[in-house]
């Protein structure tokens, strides 16, 4: 099984044949894996290329430059700086296996967040100096870009094209960049760079780069399928919050990063850079009118986004220290 391609560049047209054809193959490729690779998203390459050159700068510090940039958990969110070995996101499936290889920053909400906006007490770094405008630029635009991926999952789920309008009046939106280092060191049995897990709210939007050892999603029988960087474009997955609101019919589907080959040792850094986009914290997740016809009735009961999302965040970063 391959991951689909789309360009989605019709959708921002005036043409409704063009969007319903857009809907169409977007609704064809979560139906199939819950994967799909866009084209034609509107998110500038210059922006992309500017926080990912900020991003290699950060992680290239000394281990105690980047700590200055670390934030105690005091509201269940995680901020700032997070240090190697302490994610291990296979947790939130029960797996049992030793901490994550990799290390990252994050920016939740920064939208709406008073803390980052101001400056305050939000950690940024001071290292390299267009770390902050490069997080911001790249925020914006892929805030936007999440936004367009409801209205077209509207349509997709034969709703109107506002329908999500109502729910993504304050999108919660967290920015996570993830460097995973080279591996001098052979990983302990089971460590990979990220377990396999799904993620936790709406859709993820995801810029990733062709060093070796990369993103995998498992198949429904079992067995896994590279997600290959193409240039230009994003990789986009469904979260638990869209399997819930969809009945299933769009699965928020496992995936894991890989270890690179032993033999690369010494050529294999990567970086990610992963925008979560989920509904505003307040938003009751129901089964959605179209996706509860006979014989499917709703699955699961109504949760809160918020709450939802928090639960995960915490079995993820148990470890983190708290205020």
């Amino acid at each position: 099984m391959h991951i689909p391609v789309i360009d989605i560049a019709p959708f921002r047209t005036s043409d409704l044949a063009a969007k319903l054809e857009v809907a169409r193959q977007w609704r064809e490729a979560l139906d199939m894996i819950g994967f799909v690779i866009v084209a034609g998203h509107g998110l500038p390459n210059d922006i992309s290329d500017d926080i990912y050159n900020a991003a290699r700068s950060f992680f290239a510090q000394s281990l105690d430059a980047k700590m200055a940039s670390r934030q105690a958990q005091s509201d269940g969110l995680v901020r700032g700086y997070v240090p190697p070995l302490t994610e291990n996101v296979g947790k939130t499936m029960g797996l049992v296996a030793p901490a994550d290889i990799c290390e990252s920053f994050i920016v939740p909400n920064l939208l709406h967040d008073d803390l980052w906006r101001s400056g305050g007490s939000a950690p940024w770094p001071t290292s390299p100096p267009a770390f902050r405008d490069s997080v911001e630029r790249y925020v914006g635009a892929a805030y936007a870009l999440g936004r367009t991926l409801m209205r077209i999952s509207a349509l997709a789920l034969d709703l109107p094209e506002d329908y999500f309008e109502a729910h993504y009046q304050n999108m919660s939106h967290t920015l996570r960049l993830v460097e995973y280092p080279d591996q001098p060191e052979e990983p302990l049995p089971g460590q990979l760079r990220n377990g396999p897990h799904t993620d936790f709210g709406g859709f993820t939007i995801l810029k990733q780069d062709n060093a070796p050892g990369g993103l995998q999603v498992q198949q429904p029988d079992g067995t896994w399928v590279d997600v290959p960087p193409i240039p230009s474009t994003l990789t986009i997955n469904t979260g638990d919050l869209i399997q819930r609101w969809t009945n299933d019919r769009w699965r928020s589907n496992i995936h894991r990063v890989v270890n690179p080959p032993r033999a690369l040792t010494g050529s294999a850094r990567r970086l990610s850079i992963v925008f979560f986009t989920s509904p505003d914290d307040g938003t009751e997740i129901a089964c959605l009118p179209s996706c509860a016809t006979p014989p499917n009735p709703p699955k699961y009961p109504p949760i809160s986004a918020k709450a939802h999302t928090l639960a995960k965040v915490s079995q993820t970063y148990s470890d983190r220290p708290t205020a």
